[in-house]
């Protein structure tokens, strides 16, 4: 179209709705910018959109490890696991011992993101997450130790903007180990609004290596909570670059820009060490005055110089969407294997302790939350590897993973009580308790996560035409722009339209009508209809917040925080629904299917009924209400016989039990507390049906205090027992009485 005239709908319609539009649509500042544009839109879009399409989520490759990468599970990283005494690591030593941090270094486990011919693993984000999920069953210090360099970091940085000539020097030493690296953005005054670092350079010339006037830049800055930082040799720096003289362009501020430093370069101070709630791996400030590097120092070189943003940006979906949820489904695994045998071997009342309904409670949720847990991490390693960069899902599966290893492990310590709270070699959860508030911090505080990111991206990044609208207010070409804003807004009505019928529709049917995919079990089908429902009544509270709330929507992060959760729990709930198929839908394996089924839809009802109590129009949202709840509310949570299930499946050995807690690791020195236990488990297990067999004896045996091995030698002489079973039992009772037992030290707190 050459002239805006020539179509009456754009002329009077379309043209003053984009002058209204950009009245009143805030303005958006570069990082906000680069935020929006980092990643890709994948499922998340499909949530959006209000008619999924599952077909295309089950049409999914599930991931599989490769030959090598099971044999580098099998070999090295079980070997690695052996070599670590975790109480040594944390309570004694305050680091991890000199051939462990060589033995990672020489076997490549720093290495696993770099291309095999600069001498990296090159594995998949599957593989990836395996690996750290493993190590962390055993040493949460050992796992974040691999974890950074393979996330957000140099190495990372490198793959994606590198120079050839910085490439082929660095990568191979940081697959080798030669150098250790780290990543400094925090400053002390910018911390989640990492966007405003007050750390600088300036653009300048000066001497450097007996060369005058080379270009460069001149920096000063303060980090902290640098992990690596003070063992690291390679210093990834972020800070914003200025050029008041104008030496490489016409701007003068450039924004913020990404340099690597050797951190024996003149002026880099490597400050001491913090100490993060007993976690010992390496983490400390750090700090630069006047440090002069040249401009072949920018990570991707003067190019690159101000583009800092978008490669974290872009970057920072490995430490969200691989390392930390695989640390958190790590300790839900290990929570379930050992909490689950200590609630068979733990007696009280002459019965398993798992078998009264409040442990059965607490076991349930160990259990339901753990799947969930593994099937969300599963199904976004999945999307990583067939070439997806999900940033709205990053954010969803780093905060909601997080937070589900906070219940799990509080749920885990509420089960072993003194076992729990007393540290030492025995306690298996003890440290994964004290690590909850790291992994909630950590690359976005989740608070944050929760009330800005999640949703404040997602509705503007993976709307099918809200973000299309905003692009076509920036395009400089006016006919150009009210073309583009013309086809985006009628678009945007038309879906507007479409799912405030799908909602009411699919309300006041109760979603019998939608079809779910042919290839979906009967006995969960269901489940898919009542997503499809949630997603499209999702979809229309998305348009009404924009439309009635408009720019005042980011400053309302309850409101978001809601909305947030919504498309959260949609992503579990498909997450579920995906894993079922994957693990080959075992009929074991529906207890927590439907636990977790039920759990993320009664969660999407209670953030909807949040988001209608609270919101500020009320008639809207009593007309909403009536849509999308009709008949009122109607998911209920999980039931106590589903959590009797699942506890049950947790107490006793199964398939679905080895299936749940695959990648925990069992030490092979029986001395070990996870061996001890899971032995004891097995003994027990083994014994019961003798147990039941001297029960009506052991109460009516006297006197109580010869003890247990009395009364199994007084059984045995009445008949009761014989000598084979009397053996059974003893051995029983001692694997039970060495796994229950709590350490003690000496005065001085120090191992006997």
């Amino acid at each position: 179209m050459n002239n805006k005239n020539d179509n009456w709908r754009i002329k009077w319609f379309s043209a003053p709705l984009m002058k209204l539009f950009r009245k009143v649509t805030p303005t958006m500042s570069r990082t906000e910018q680069e935020a929006l544009e980092a990643g890709s839109v994948w499922w998340d879009g499909e949530l959006f959109s209000g008619k999924p399409q599952w077909n295309k989520l089950l049409s999914l490759p599930a991931p599989r490890l490769s030959k090598e990468e099971k044999a580098f599970m099998d070999g090295p990283v079980n070997t690695l696991c052996n070599m670590l005494d975790d109480w040594q690591i944390t309570q004694e030593d305050k680091d991890l011992p000199k051939d462990v941090w060589q033995y990672i270094k020489d076997n490549g486990f720093f290495s696993m993101i770099i291309p095999k011919h600069y001498g990296g693993k090159d594995f998949s984000a599957y593989a990836h997450s395996q690996v750290v999920m493993k190590i962390s069953t055993r040493s949460i210090s050992t796992a974040v130790t691999i974890m950074v360099p393979n996330s957000l970091g140099p190495g990372k940085l490198l793959l994606e903007y590198g120079t050839e000539e910085q490439k082929d020097y660095y990568l191979p030493r940081l697959a080798k180990g030669q150098e250790v690296p780290c990543f400094a953005l925090t400053n002390p005054h910018a911390g989640s609004d990492a966007g405003a670092i007050p750390d600088f350079g300036i653009v300048c010339k000066d001497k450097f290596e007996g060369k005058k006037d080379v270009l460069g830049i001149r920096l000063n800055w303060d980090k902290r909570y640098i992990t690596l930082g003070p063992v690291a040799t390679l210093l990834g720096l972020a800070f914003k670059l200025y050029d008041p003289d104008h030496l490489i362009g016409d701007e003068e501020e450039l924004g913020i820009t990404c340099a690597l430093i050797p951190t024996d370069t003149k002026g880099v101070e490597i400050g001491n060490r913090h100490f993060p709630l007993n976690m010992v791996f390496m983490n400390g400030p750090n700090y630069g005055k006047d440090v002069f590097i040249p401009m072949d120092w920018i990570i991707g070189g003067e190019k690159q110089a101000g583009q800092g943003w978008r490669m974290l940006m872009e970057c920072l979906s490995d430490g969200r969407a691989i390392s930390l949820p695989a640390l958190s489904t790590g300790a839900g695994k290990l929570a379930s294997l050992s909490v689950g045998a200590y609630s068979r071997v733990r007696q009280q009342f002459k019965m398993p302790i798992g078998k009264f309904e409040g442990v059965e409670e607490a076991l349930a949720r160990i259990g339901g939350l753990t799947y969930v847990m593994d099937a969300s991490r599963s199904l976004t390693l999945a999307a990583l590897d067939n070439g997806e960069k999900p940033s709205v899902i990053s954010a969803v599966v780093k905060y909601h993973l997080t937070e589900s290893m906070r219940k799990v492990v509080n749920d885990a310590m509420d089960i072993l009580g003194g076992a729990g709270i007393c540290l030492g070699p025995k306690n298996i959860i003890g440290r994964a308790y004290q690590a909850i508030p790291i992994s909630i911090t950590v690359e976005g505080a989740n608070i944050l996560t929760r009330s800005m990111i999640i949703f404040g991206q997602g509705a503007i990044r993976s709307h099918p035409y809200i973000y299309k609208e905003l692009e076509s207010l920036s395009e400089h070409d006016e006919n150009e722009a009210l073309e583009q804003f013309d086809r985006a807004l009628f678009g945007h009505m038309q879906f507007f339209f479409t799912n405030t019928v799908r909602c009411f529709f699919n309300g006041v049917t109760n979603a019998w009508f939608i079809r779910a995919p042919s290839r979906a079990p009967r006995k969960v089908k269901r489940y898919y209809k009542q997503a499809t429902r949630m997603s499209a009544a999702f979809a229309l509270v998305t348009d009404i917040s924009l439309m009635i709330l408009g720019g005042s929507l980011k400053r309302r992060e309850k409101i978001s925080a809601r909305l947030g959760d919504i498309l959260s729990h949609l992503y579990l709930l498909s997450s579920v629904l995906k894993h079922y198929q994957d693990q080959g839908e075992y009929e074991s394996d529906l207890p927590f299917v439907h636990w977790a089924c039920q759990y993320n839809l009664q969660r999407i009802q209670t953030a909807f009924n949040g988001f209608l109590h609270n919101f500020p129009n009320r008639p809207i949202a009593m007309i909403l209400r009536w849509m999308i709840f009709p008949w009122g509310r109607l998911y209920a949570p999980p039931n106590d016989k589903l959590g009797h299930e699942i506890s049950t499946l947790l107490i006793n050995p199964s398939e679905m039990r080895n299936r749940l807690t695959e990648g925990v690791f069992i030490p092979e020195n029986e001395n070990e507390a996870v061996t001890q236990l899971e032995n004891a488990f097995r003994k027990v297990v083994d014994a019961a049906h003798l147990e039941k067999k001297i029960r009506p004896f052991q109460k009516t045996f006297k006197p109580e205090y010869a003890g247990y091995e009395a009364m199994l030698k007084a059984a045995h002489a009445e008949g009761i027992i014989d000598k084979d079973e009397e053996s059974i039992l003893q051995m029983a009772n001692e694997a039970r009485t060495k796994v229950i037992a709590v350490d003690d030290f000496t005065f001085e707190l120090k191992r006997k």
